[in-house]
């Protein structure tokens, strides 16, 4: 129920103001000088006070201040019985929501209390959804438990407190956009903007636009001025993804804005300065595309300041089971389905898998088959072809410690022919065995 204070030493006022109000059907409480509606305010969860502006033990425009520095999502209408222009003006600047005149604005109660309260559940939701976006994008929502994983995630939370270009290195499908977001939302600049852009998705011109923006007439097509991202994300952080893609010219005009803070848009001669922090990322070796004379050295440095590498999933297969469990609730809740239990066939067999395109490739999956799934358990079946398959070779297969050498063989080997497709000569060419020592292991380990 929305709660309403009211606080004036006379008691007759208060009482009727009470009857008044609770009419309406707000709680009211009732307070006779600042001491006690300080009491109040700290046991109770009110949501607008109705204060005079003379009380025994302070003034009520002064005390609104106090209230609105303790208390700033609450919501004060002053009352005075001399209305004068200076007190009304402190008021607003205080933080007051207005200030009325007992007697002659009685008839204005009721309909500002409604608009003080409009107000101040207004401002609860945005508080709400700001507390779902901050959750949403924190370090807690990077699910994993493995050592890679969690070497990175410390990592990212020790540069996060700092301004620091970062370079997030991983395969593609590793949540470098998550940890990007995770950074900025730990960083002093949570509350500006967040702006992403993949550099591999625009041509050279295009990209150079909607990174720095462009004046009326820079190029065929540009009827009016743009906003580049860089402005978009003033004081914020911008969000580079697949920078090993950018074109070496961009790249110049980039290493620009690292050493100057200043970039040019398209069409015009004046520069522009930008107050913003960089974290790039990309699934190529910068170092190599440095040998080729794809990417410039002196960007490479001033983007590697700080580096992160993400790790495949592959080698965190230990994270496998919680990100399905996590996955196929959310996937299930989407689609209006029943929470799904896991086979442990089925995990067994995400856990076999190589999963080339990593996190988001097992996301796919999972959504697939809680699509396919009519039963409470997702089972072998409602998985794709080739991951069926896995698991009957497994079934197949000796039981074999994990500790057995013969495991670790037989695993290997499995991983080689699923990154072959099943094709054995160009498996026993990676292997470095002759094919048929290959068909061998394969008919023992019952992988044929």
């Amino acid at each position: 129920m929305r709660r309403i204070l009211i606080i004036d030493d006379e008691e007759k006022l208060r009482n009727l103001l009470t009857r008044i109000i609770s009419l309406e059907g707000f709680e009211v409480l009732q307070a006779g000088d600042c001491k006690t509606a300080l009491k109040k305010l700290e046991q109770n969860d009110v949501d607008v006070v109705l204060c005079d502006v003379k009380l025994p033990d302070g003034n009520g425009v002064e005390f609104s201040k106090k209230i609105k520095d303790k208390f700033p999502h609450i919501e004060i209408i002053l009352l005075t019985a001399y209305g004068n222009i200076p007190d009304s003006v402190q008021a607003i600047k205080n933080g007051a929501f207005d200030y009325i005149t007992k007697g002659d604005d009685n008839n204005k109660i009721i309909p500002l209390l409604y608009r003080a309260v409009e107000k101040v559940e207004l401002s609860k939701r945005v508080q709400q959804l700001q507390k779902q976006i901050d959750k949403q994008y924190s370090f807690d929502n990077i699910l994993g438990k493995s050592k890679p994983i969690l070497t990175a995630i410390e990592l990212a939370k020790k540069v996060a407190e700092t301004d620091t270009t970062v370079l997030l290195l991983g395969e593609t499908g590793t949540g470098k956009e998550v940890f990007a977001q995770a950074i900025h939302a730990a960083s002093s600049r949570a509350n500006k903007p967040f702006v992403a852009i993949n550099c591999s998705a625009f041509s050279k011109e295009l990209l150079e636009s909607e990174m720095f923006g462009h004046k009326t007439g820079a190029f065929t097509g540009a009827a009016k001025d743009k906003k580049g991202l860089f402005e978009e994300a003033n004081t914020g952080t911008i969000f580079l993804d697949e920078i090993g893609e950018m074109s070496l010219e961009l790249q110049a005009k980039l290493l620009r804005v690292l050493e100057t803070g200043e970039y040019i848009k398209v069409g015009e001669s004046k520069p522009s300065k930008s107050n913003i922090r960089i974290i790039a990322a990309t699934h190529r070796d910068l170092k190599k595309e440095i040998e080729t004379g794809n990417f410039r050295e002196d960007l490479f440095y001033r983007l590697s300041v700080f580096q992160i590498l993400l790790p495949p999933l592959r080698e965190r297969v230990v994270d496998i089971e919680l990100l399905t469990k996590h996955f196929a609730a959310s996937f299930s809740v989407k689609m209006g389905k029943k929470p799904k239990s896991l086979s442990s066939e089925f995990i067994e067999a995400l856990k076999q898998h190589q999963w080339q395109g990593n996190i988001r490739e097992l996301r796919n999956v999972i959504e697939r088959s809680v699509i396919l799934s009519n039963s409470d358990e997702l089972t072998v079946e409602h998985l794709p072809i080739e991951l069926q398959h896995i698991s009957s070779v497994s079934k197949k297969g000796k039981q074999l410690s994990a500790f057995d050498l013969a495991s670790a063989e037989k695993l290997h080997i499995q991983k080689v022919l699923n990154y072959t497709n099943g094709n054995k000569t160009k498996t026993a060419e990676l292997l470095n065995i002759a094919l048929t020592t290959l068909y061998r292991k394969l008919s023992e380990y019952g992988l044929e």
